[in-house]
Formats: structure tokens, C-alpha cells, sequence
């Protein structure tokens, strides 16, 4: 459900999705409860929501006649995917490969998915428990298959050592 609420304050006008217990104005930055605001429509539809408010807007600033001939949000966004040219065809009369672009992309959302819900951190911590006592370049190489830059695994082992979580001796580290 959505409902587009105005601020008693500012009369700042905004859509709210569901039923929260409170809200915040984004104008004056108001807290009221939801169920004490005035709602001027409340609909399941989005995109009538939008066109809803927009309209309001409109009429505030006398131009509700100019806003009536305009599409509907979702007519235009539609012509804006028409609009202009492809991704594909912007990258190839910029002088690069878009196959190529696709395949990175593609390498690059299969190696973060391997570390969904996994941070950066956790995944430092991870390569000191699983590997046996290992070097810096061994706890760097399992980060990288993890998606994690190198740089940040030589900062993130320097602030374990000088937290006193993790040991470094003779090159070799050990989670404490």
C-alpha cells in the first residue's frame, strides 16, 4: 500500500510505502505517527501514487493544466529506454568492446556472489582460520578469490596485529 501524506509543519507532500508506525519529513524533518497524517490517497499502485502527487505539486505552483498534458510516469519511462542509443551501441562508438564489458561484469557479479553476506572483514578473519598459519600473500591470494581487494587485506591484517587479534611472526600470522 502506498499513501501520499502531507507534512502538517512544512506541508512538504511525500508517498509512504506500507503502514510504518512513524514517519519523517523529508523537508523540515518532522516526526509524526503515520495513523495522524493526513492522507490525500491511498492506493497499491506506485506509479498512481507518483502521478498523485506530482499532480498536487502541480496545482500548488498553478501549473496543473501543463502537468494534465504531460504522459504518465510510467509512458515516460518507458520512452526513455527508447531514448538514445543502446548500452551496447554507446560502448561500441566509444572505441570498447562491449562483449568484453559484459564478460567482466558478468566475473565480477560471480565473484561477488560467492561472498554474499560474507564482509570484507569476516573474510580476512576466515583466511587466518582456515589456512595454517599463513603469509601475507597466501591470506591476500584467498581474499582475492573471494573478491576482496589486496590493499584492503594488507590494511585490515596491520589493524588486527595492532589490536592484539591477530599475531605476526616471521611473516607468518595466527588469529588470537
Amino acid at each position: 500500500m502506498y499513501a501520499v501524506v502531507g507534512c502538517s509543519d512544512c506541508g512538504a507532500l511525500k508517498i509512504v510505502e506500507g503502514r510504518p508506525e512513524t514517519t519523517q519529513c523529508p523537508r523540515c524533518g518532522k516526526r509524526r505517527k503515520f495513523e495522524k497524517l493526513k492522507k490525500f490517497v491511498e492506493t497499491d499502485d506506485e506509479d498512481h501514487a507518483r502521478e498523485v502527487r506530482s499532480s498536487m505539486l502541480a496545482n500548488r505552483q498553478g501549473e496543473g493544466e501543463a502537468f494534465a498534458e504531460l504522459d504518465s510516469f510510467t509512458e515516460m519511462e518507458a520512452r526513455v529506454d527508447e531514448a538514445g542509443p543502446s548500452d551496447e551501441e554507446y560502448l561500441e562508438a566509444s572505441g570498447i568492446d562491449s562483449e568484453a564489458v559484459a564478460e567482466a561484469a558478468e566475473r565480477a557479479e560471480s565473484r561477488s556472489a560467492s561472498t554474499r553476506g560474507t564482509s570484507r572483514k569476516e573474510t580476512v578473519r576466515e583466511a587466518l582460520r582456515e589456512l595454517d598459519r599463513p603469509t601475507e600473500d597466501e591470506v591476500v591470494a584467498f581474499a582475492d578469490e573471494r573478491g576482496v581487494p589486496a590493499d584492503y587485506v594488507r590494511k585490515s591484517l596491520e589493524k588486527l596485529a595492532r589490536r592484539g587479534e591477530v599475531s605476526e611472526s616471521r611473516g607468518r600470522y595466527r588469529l588470537l
